[in-house]
């Protein structure tokens, strides 16, 4: 399976809509956060959605790729 190039990109420069860390880029909240809605459960649709792909980034140490890909690909 080939991850999703543009699905990526608004990753990488999506930012959070609401509560304690509006208007932060995902990749900027601490994996705690993450974590603290993998337990109660992520918002529903694309947000929730993204939220789980940063949490498993995060886990993973995959950091690095989303910084890089914030950096070198404009957000479509």
């Amino acid at each position: 399976m080939e991850p999703d190039k543009n699905a990526l990109i608004e990753l990488a420069h999506y930012k959070m809509p609401f509560g304690k860390y509006k208007g932060e880029y995902l990749i900027d909240i601490p994996e705690y956060y993450y974590t603290w809605f993998k337990q109660k459960g992520f918002p529903e649709g694309k947000l929730g959605r993204m939220m789980l792909q940063m949490h498993d980034i995060k886990i993973n140490g995959l950091e690095e790729l989303i910084y890089r890909i914030k950096r070198d690909f404009k957000k479509t």
